[in-house]
């Protein structure tokens, strides 16, 4: 049963946006988390609306924050739970995106997602499996999962901006380039950026880098 998902929002008035950007955050944190980067971003993107929703879960990963499923090295749970968890928040998340789509007017190929670890690994999963295409996904300090299984299941095939900091201690810089051949193997248009000296975070450049792509995915028009 899909879940409903509680937001936090920011920029255009609801009814007068041309743009959607939803922010999705990492395990153990919540949508606030992100929503600030849309104070940094919106000057320069008019028009756009951003959401920033918290995952369907409590961490069980200890704090106050959300998950979108389980991580088993993190959180003792079996894989068979991480895999389901996978699943009904792809579910809730569809839900999600296709709600603010109606309620905004605006089709697919005016949304963009942005994801941070967790939720990078949630943009990568959800976004080329649904029907119509989406403007485009930014994937910051992620990975993709199910790698093997992205050919054959993807319905769409968006542009992809793979984000990470090459000094990660918690998702291995590795993960950046795994997943990028994984994504033009299946034929997706796949850009990188590497943040140098930078760990498990957004750096000031991994910014930009992620507002120019914005920019030119839903300025256009």
């Amino acid at each position: 049963m899909m879940r409903e998902l509680r937001f936090g929002r920011k920029g255009a008035a609801k009814g007068q946006a041309t743009g959607i950007v939803v922010f999705l955050h990492g395990y153990g944190a919540d949508g606030a988390d992100l929503l600030g980067l849309a104070d940094v971003l919106a000057s320069h993107l008019p028009g756009v609306a951003f959401f920033a929703p918290d995952a369907p879960e409590q961490c069980r990963g200890g704090g106050f924050g959300f998950q979108w499923f389980p991580i088993p090295r993190m959180d003792g749970s079996a894989q068979s739970e991480a895999d389901q968890g996978l699943d009904a928040a792809t579910e809730d998340l569809n839900g999600f995106l296709d709600a603010r789509l109606v309620e905004e007017g605006l089709t697919a190929d005016r949304l963009a997602l942005v994801g941070f670890s967790q939720g990078a690994m949630m943009s990568l999963h959800v976004a080329p499996r649904r029907t119509a295409e989406v403007a485009g996904i930014v994937a910051i300090s992620g990975r993709l999962l199910r790698p093997e299984a992205l050919g054959g299941e993807a319905r769409a095939k968006p542009p992809v901006l793979l984000v990470h900091g090459d000094q990660d201690p918690v998702v291995p810089f590795d993960s950046m380039g795994q997943a990028g051949d994984a994504l033009v193997q299946a034929g997706f248009t796949t850009y990188g950026h590497v943040m140098k000296g930078t760990g498990h975070g957004i750096a000031p450049d991994g910014l930009g880098v992620t507002l120019q792509f914005l920019k030119d995915r839903l300025n256009k028009g």
